[in-house]
């Protein structure tokens, strides 16, 4: 094996994730350029790495695999960056809106505690 393959034990370890992660990643066409040496093992490339950091960090960012899908099929059709940049650009709006909408309901929430604890400790000071 070359020294420019990675195994799929050293990528899942790099990476912090489960072999069986990546495998499913191939499946789900998420990751498609995987190389087989004899034997049909699965090597990697740095291609492949940058790859996998970028869909989990789309994931923390609270992309589904789903979208990740859509951008990778209008990929493939348009062979356009820009017309999917634009994609993930509106998805990743629309992630942000939902987060603010929920920091605005932890906040509400936090409130609501805040007063309801000093509701109980004005009754135990009585």
């Amino acid at each position: 094996m070359s020294d420019e393959f990675i195994s799929i034990g050293e990528l899942a370890k790099k990476l912090e994730m489960s072999q069986r992660t990546v495998r499913y990643y191939e499946e789900i066409g998420l990751l498609n350029s995987i190389k087989r040496v004899e034997g049909g093992r699965r090597v990697y490339t740095d291609v492949d790495l940058r790859r996998l950091k970028l869909i989990k960090r789309l994931k923390i960012m609270g992309m589904t695999l789903s979208e990740m899908q859509e951008l990778e099929a209008m990929w493939t059709i348009e062979k356009s960056n820009e017309k999917v940049l634009k994609r993930l650009l509106e998805l990743l709006s629309n992630h942000l809106k939902r987060l603010d909408d929920r920091i605005a309901d932890l906040d509400i929430l936090r409130n609501e505690i805040m007063e309801y604890q000093e509701r109980i400790r004005s009754k135990i000071d009585k």
